[in-house]
């Protein structure tokens, strides 16, 4: 009988020892995935498309978030959410657990990028941000028109096409502009939203105070009714940029002035044939909706904002009085509708 009772012994302790060893391998397991992971500061990861659960595991693994790849596995396995995992940039905070990852990225909440677009760039000012801003993919595209997009901040998940952002601005525009268009003053002397679009763009680049939009739109609408040439600078500035894909950093001279093109609005009358920035929604209003007032001169007051005058006299003294304070040459321009 010694023989049978010690197999059974034998079988006992081996019983035994695997009973221990599962309930201490399931105690690694629990403290593993439960316990602090090894992150001491906030760390973004991607998961790329099709992406599995033992290539995530592996993934959080190498970047630090996890320790070990087989308690994110369990984890995300008992939490059921394996068929959930999705692809897309994540943000696992300071000593985020293995279970606390696979419930971060099965929510889909993924990081949220923004660019800002500010009023007034050109098209090509603004899809250099586009080309340069992080976490989007594929070419820009062909550039839209000048004047199409809205300046605006755009929230964006990392791999969204370049060319479906430049989209949304597009989109951003239209919508605006149709609304702004629908609410403009009575008799204004444009023919369209796009003259519109292209007034504004001279307001903004004009307006330092947000307070005069709409008095130096009232300018630019008076001069268009009485024929005048509008003469404002930053068309001018537009011309000798090569169409806003150059820099022009130094005042304008008479020369400039001089120069021959549709944007230089002391040459040619009327608006010029497009916009020369991208106008945000108060230099939009401030057009369909200029101020009350018979102005048609305005120049800088040497402090951001400008000095407004009704007849070419008054303007004069005010240009002469920006001057001396200024100290600039005689001969140089000084503000519009000089």
């Amino acid at each position: 009988m010694k023989g049978p009772l010690r197999l059974i012994g034998w079988a006992c302790l081996a019983v035994g020892t695997v009973l221990a060893l599962a309930s201490t391998a399931g105690w690694w397991l629990y403290h593993e995935a439960t316990g602090t992971g090894p992150l001491r500061e906030a760390r973004t990861v991607v998961i790329p498309p099709h992406t599995g659960l033992a290539g995530i595991a592996r993934r959080l693994a190498s970047e630090g978030v996890v320790r070990h790849a087989l308690p994110f596995e369990i984890s995300a396995m008992l939490l059921d959410h394996v068929s959930g995992l999705q692809a897309g940039e994540y943000e696992f905070p300071a000593g985020t657990s293995p279970l606390q990852a696979a419930e971060i990225i099965a929510s889909g909440k993924t990081v949220r990028h923004k660019l800002t677009i500010p009023e007034g760039l050109t098209t090509a000012e603004i899809m250099a941000l586009v080309k340069t801003a992080p976490a989007l993919a594929g070419n820009i595209g062909p550039p839209p028109p000048e004047g199409s997009l809205m300046p605006d901040t755009y929230i964006y998940h990392w791999g969204e096409q370049r060319r479906q952002l430049v989209a949304r601005m597009e989109h951003e525009m239209a919508h605006t502009l149709a609304a702004v268009w629908d609410k403009r003053g009575a008799d204004l002397p444009l023919a369209n939203p796009e003259q519109l679009v292209t007034l504004a763009s001279l307001v903004e680049r004009e307006a330092k105070h947000a307070d005069e939009r709409a008095e130096i739109a009232a300018v630019f609408i008076n001069r268009l009714r009485l024929g005048m040439r509008l003469e404002c600078d930053p068309t001018v500035i537009y011309a000798l940029s090569d169409d806003g894909t150059k820099k022009v950093d130094r005042p304008l001279t008479r020369t400039d002035l001089q120069t021959p093109s549709p944007y230089n609005t002391y040459i040619e009358k009327g608006l010029p044939p497009g916009p020369i920035d991208n106008p945000g929604l108060a230099s939009l209003r401030a057009a369909a909706r200029p101020a009350q007032t018979d102005d048609l001169y305005f120049v800088a007051d040497g402090n951001g904002g400008h000095i407004f005058a009704k007849t070419f006299a008054e303007h004069n003294r005010n240009v002469e009085q920006y001057r001396r304070n200024a100290l600039v040459e005689p001969d140089s321009p000084a503000g519009a509708g000089r």
